[in-house]
């Protein structure tokens, strides 16, 4: 079993920024796929990142492509999400997930991730 807790969330004026934490306890999550998934109200959760366990690729969606940052330390047992030019659109619970170990699937799917956070609330104002 994976606890993982997020913390780093709250209110940002748009164009700010925010860092999000996600540490894991109860196993090493350096064979983990971790990743971050955002839902807004009345929208299903969606994929926003994700870092692989090998040699930390890193994969984004779309639309934070150039303005999120996903890292990982796995000394730590923490992943990270740097959050720049935030827009009010990116307004949403934030979630932190884990899949593996070894996962090779589809890691942009949340239905795939095994242990998932409580969630973060981050509100950004225009």
């Amino acid at each position: 079993q994976v606890l993982m807790i997020e913390s780093g969330g709250g209110l940002a004026q748009a164009g700010g920024a925010l860092r999000l934490s996600c540490v894991a306890s109860g196993r090493t999550i350096a064979n983990y796929v971790m990743g971050w998934f955002r839902q807004a109200p009345g929208e299903e959760r969606e994929f926003v990142s994700a870092i692989s366990w090998s040699v930390s690729t890193t994969y984004y969606t779309d639309s934070v492509r150039g303005r999120f940052t996903i890292s990982r330390d796995n000394a730590k047992n923490t992943v990270y999400l740097q959050m720049d030019s935030l827009k009010p659109e990116d307004t949403a619970v934030y979630y932190c997930a884990a899949v593996g170990p070894y996962y090779r699937g589809d890691l942009y799917d949340p239905e795939e991730y095994d242990y998932w956070g409580q969630g973060t609330q981050v509100t950004v104002s225009s």
